[in-house]
């Protein structure tokens, strides 16, 4: 099913591509005009956004049109922050945005701001309110119920109850309660959520502080599992168990497959990541800011459409995300070159790679 699922993907963003590159100019060939795209990212704190969005982005973006520009800007989880970098790449004559918003609302001023002005912004991973122009993300509420599904395995594999505490995102971010509502919707009537906190940041700072506080409430050894949004904040849980002298750790889940968090899969600490292949995310969000640098109608690289709180209708592609245990490491992040086996098996961890037959 997994391995499935990658191919579907793949074949979904290069179907994209070509409807790209087939409106390109008369002679069919990509980089036949030029215009400017900015890219905002949130934040530096999840790594995958400066090691491999970015990145990634700007070379879709050249191979679709030789002659554009790309411009780049990290908010720092600053709104106020993102909405100056938002109006000074308007100002310096962007034509499209590529917008991952550190605050999914408190960005709706600079996209109306953006609309006036011409300028039409995909939102990028995260929903944005505001007169947007497309979205792509992967599906948040599978992502939820695949955390939420895989939780509820590992715990019952453990036999140590069902009791749940739930360490869910940035409040800030649409994406946080989509995440939420899809492992709750896995989960409800299931296990006994006792606790459910918000992190704010996505930092593991905070993740720590507040797992912190459920432990001392609760007693560590009530807690059977817990359901973490991302990587970064099952990072801050983690911490915090072995802060509290917590060895036998409870079933962790996460989001992101960043490479700190494959290693502490590997070690026994964290239980599951979701894998997001984030090259067909780039590529499809690289395929809508060329289609709208262009003139072009975006519906016609979309593959669906969503509702934000403001906006009915808007054309999206959802992509689909892939759960990941150490059994899967070999399938997943080391089949499509995410990760070498080098990268993932340092000295220290090769007897868990050996176990596995990661070999390489």
């Amino acid at each position: 099913m997994r391995t499935q699922a990658l191919h579907a993907v793949a074949a979904l963003v290069a179907g994209l591509l070509a409807v790209v590159l087939a409106g390109c100019g008369g002679d069919g060939e990509a980089g036949s005009d030029s215009f400017t795209v900015g890219l905002l990212l949130p934040n530096r704190v999840t790594p995958r956004w400066e090691k491999s969005d970015k990145p990634l982005i700007e070379q879709r973006l050249k191979e679709l049109c030789d002659d554009c520009e790309m411009v780049y800007a990290n908010a720092e989880n600053d709104a106020a922050r993102q909405r100056q970098q938002m109006i000074s790449m308007i100002t310096n004559g962007a034509e499209v945005l590529i917008l991952d918003p550190a605050d999914s609302k408190a960005l709706r001023s600079s996209i109306l701001e953006a609309d006036r002005a011409g300028v039409p912004v995909i939102a990028y991973d995260r929903l944005a309110e505001g007169p947007i122009s497309g979205f792509v993300s992967f599906d948040g509420a599978k992502i939820g119920r695949m955390q939420g599904e895989a939780l509820m395995k590992a715990m019952a594999e453990r036999g140590k109850g069902k009791t749940v505490v739930m360490m869910n995102g940035d409040p800030s971010s649409a994406n946080a309660a989509w995440f939420r509502d899809g492992a709750v919707s896995a989960m409800s009537g299931k296990v006994d959520i006792a606790r459910s906190y918000e992190t704010q940041g996505w930092s593991p700072e905070s993740a720590h502080a507040n797992m912190s506080a459920a432990i001392s409430s609760l007693g560590a050894d009530r807690i059977s599992g817990v359901l973490a949004a991302n990587d970064a904040i099952a990072a801050g849980v983690i911490s915090a168990f072995k802060k509290a002298g917590v060895e036998d750790l409870p079933p962790i889940t996460g989001q992101d497959a960043d490479l700190e968090a494959v290693w502490r899969i590997l070690k026994g600490e964290q239980y599951m990541t979701v894998y997001k292949p984030f090259e067909k995310e780039a590529a499809a969000a690289a395929a809508m800011a060329i289609a709208l640098g262009r003139g072009e109608d975006v519906r016609d690289v979309a593959t669906t459409q969503v509702d934000s709180p403001t906006h009915q209708d808007i054309p999206s592609i959802l992509l689909t995300p892939v759960p990941v245990t150490a059994d899967d490491l070999e399938r997943t992040v080391l089949h499509d070159g995410v990760f070498t086996v080098r990268q993932i098996c340092p000295p220290i961890l090769r007897p868990a790679c050996d176990r596995l037959g990661l070999t390489g």
